[in-house]
């Protein structure tokens, strides 16, 4: 999926770009005695949203932390019912968690950052593109299993 592929290359282009802003800073306060303010702030929102626009892909790879184990031990049928579960709950909280960090992010976009000096919404509103990619791109996988990391197929 195309979509899956852009977001996994902006997070990486802000990973970069969080790496010489952090090395900037560290290269500015050992060399010259200080760092700009700017950095540490830079640093934070560039990681926020880094994570956030990787969030869906990586749920679509099977890349995050969870236990399978209950997913190979019962029944085929059960199994299918779990990946249902699973993906109906994904939907639902990356939805509402799209929704409610939307809110909030209309909320404080009328206070600026103190470093950067832009609105806050700016930076919060990774996390709302986040949840809503999540939900995109788990609304595409469908209610189909996970692959896991091992060297197993999941049922299908």
């Amino acid at each position: 999926m195309a979509l899956r592929r852009l977001s996994l290359w902006v997070a990486s282009a802000l990973l970069v770009i969080d790496l010489l802003a952090m090395l900037y800073g560290v290269l500015a306060r050992y060399l010259a005695g200080g760092a700009p303010i700017w950095t540490d702030e830079l640093a934070r929102y560039l990681i926020i949203g880094a994570v956030m626009l990787a969030l869906g892909s990586v749920w679509i790879e099977g890349g995050h932390m969870r236990v399978a184990l209950i997913e190979r031990l019962i029944p085929r049928l059960a199994s299918r019912l779990l990946s249902w579960y699973q993906w109906l709950l994904t939907l639902v909280l990356a939805i509402g968690g799209a929704w409610f960090s939307f809110q909030y992010a209309q909320s404080v976009a009328i206070f600026q950052s103190q470093g950067l000096g832009i609105s806050r919404a700016v930076p919060v509103m990774s996390v709302p593109i986040g949840f809503a990619l999540l939900a995109l791109m788990a609304l595409c996988h469908g209610p189909h299993p996970l692959p896991t990391l091992d060297t197993e197929e999941p049922h299908s």
